[in-house]
């Protein structure tokens, strides 16, 4: 773990003997927090579908109103890469939309002290300076492959800060960076780029494949942040910070895709060579949150990424949390 910075901000709210709500705890990012509050001295509170419906307005209040949580991470979310989000856009942004709106609501309605709202980095323009920092929201075009997802995290911030201005709602909003590792979604056709080539290079391996395909070009950058320093990023937020503005969650550092496909295939152990379709679409071609704010407030405690793909690579080859297909 980097230790790069250890001063800490003064802690601005305790989550200590608070009722904590984790909305989508069956996902990567809610699972990964429910294992992180397992230190905090805190409750933790999940809600399964069949309890709470969170696209039904009516269910989500009735649910809240019943179990009063005091503090809500809102890590529940309709998820996918480039290809689920071509392929479902009413579904991305309506579920979404709903979702957020739903429990934010009802949050102030039933006097949730804290709300820490998990959004992407996705939200930011296509073309947006590099690294992006949180001011660039909103000051260009999209990228289209995912603008849906994108622009109901959007209104997720909006909602916070709205929120907080009209009611004074201790509401605020982090923008993680992609992410990998425990929980992740393998399905090759709904799944992310990183776990797409972890498992397509496992197979490769088992099956003695000459060469591995890449989508795309393999030139684009990108950033990479494990679920489990994510999760420990957003409580260190919900306690040291509280302010109007989303917060980028990175690890700060870029790869290429075509970078991250050889650091893969050396830690799998697939020693063939590597095709890239460039027939496929590259998507955003460099995309580096500016993580200053957070290293500022205190955090910087992402860990490398070779670490991380070590890892996460150890447990889907044991069999373990990593599910090998949607």
């Amino acid at each position: 773990m980097s230790t790069a910075r250890t001063v800490m901000s003064d802690t601005v709210f305790s989550l200590q003997g608070k009722s904590v709500w984790v909305a989508g705890h069956r996902g990567m990012v809610g699972s990964a927090l429910v294992r992180r509050l397992q230190s905090e001295e805190c409750s933790v509170l999940t809600a399964s579908r069949e309890d709470a419906d969170l696209v039904r307005q009516e269910e989500v209040e009735k649910w809240m109103t019943a179990n009063r949580p005091q503090v809500v991470f809102l890590a529940a979310a309709k998820v996918g890469g480039i290809q689920a989000n071509n392929s479902y856009p009413a579904q991305f942004l309506y579920e979404n939309l709903m979702i957020e709106a739903n429990i934010i609501h009802a949050a102030f309605r039933t006097g949730v002290e804290k709300l820490v709202f998990l959004g992407s980095t996705c939200i930011y323009p296509k073309l947006a300076p590099q690294p992006i920092p949180e001011e660039a929201l909103m000051t260009g075009p999209l990228e289209p492959t995912n603008e849906w997802y994108a622009i109901a995290k959007i209104a997720g911030i909006k909602l916070c800060q709205a929120y907080r201005r009209q009611y004074g709602s201790d509401f605020i909003a982090a923008q993680p960076t992609n992410l990998y590792g425990p929980g992740d979604n393998y399905d090759l056709e709904t799944s992310h780029v990183l776990p797409a080539l972890l498992r397509k290079a496992h197979e490769a391996k088992i099956s003695s494949a000459k060469t591995l395909t890449v989508w795309g070009s393999g030139n684009p950058l990108r950033e990479f942040l494990h679920v489990d320093d994510l999760a420990d990023a957003v409580v260190f937020l919900a306690k040291h910070y509280s302010g109007d503005s989303h917060i980028n969650v990175g690890s700060g550092e870029e790869v290429s895709i075509r970078g991250l496909a050889e650091a893969i295939c050396k830690v799998v152990g697939f020693d063939g060579a590597l095709e890239f379709d460039a027939s496929k679409p590259d998507g955003t071609p460099r995309k580096l949150s500016d993580v200053s704010k957070l290293q500022d407030l205190g955090w910087a405690n992402a860990r490398s990424l070779n670490e991380g793909l070590k890892q996460t690579y150890a447990e889907f080859a044991a069999g373990g949390p990593l599910p090998r297909s949607g």
